[in-house]
């Protein structure tokens, strides 16, 4: 059973607010994103992950989302996209993430959109 003390979990926090810092200051990031090579990596995804995010919540552009929100969701796509944990995993624990540090609605929104980019992924799968 998952626990706040499991690893992976921690993990996930950290890259998390790692992600959220790089959303402030890029250019001081660098040294965040040599000791996490996933932080690099979801660094130089941030267009595709931002444009996922647009699609699945165009009513909320990306400069109007709250950046932990944002964070809890660049972190997650980039999980969800790796292929090696489990789809529910990954949106459960970005849901829990979203309890715990962000606002009232971040839950439900961060499943939402998480739940519509795995839908469209999917359909796009069963369509190729």
């Amino acid at each position: 059973m998952k626990t706040s003390a499991d690893p992976r979990h921690q993990k996930r926090i950290t890259r998390m607010r790692a992600a959220f810092a790089y959303s402030f200051s890029p250019e001081t990031q660098d040294e965040t994103k040599e000791k996490d090579s996933n932080l690099s990596a979801i660094a130089k995804k941030l267009p595709k992950y931002d444009a996922l995010i647009a699609e699945a919540a165009p009513e909320w552009p990306i400069s109007q989302i709250n950046k932990v929100d944002l964070a809890i969701l660049r972190v997650s796509i980039h999980e969800l996209l790796q292929n090696k944990t489990p789809e529910k995993v990954v949106i459960d624990e970005a849901v829990e993430i979203a309890k715990q540090y962000g606002a009232e609605k971040s839950p439900a929104f961060v499943n939402g959109v998480l739940a519509t980019i795995l839908a469209h992924r999917t359909a796009t799968k069963k369509s190729s």
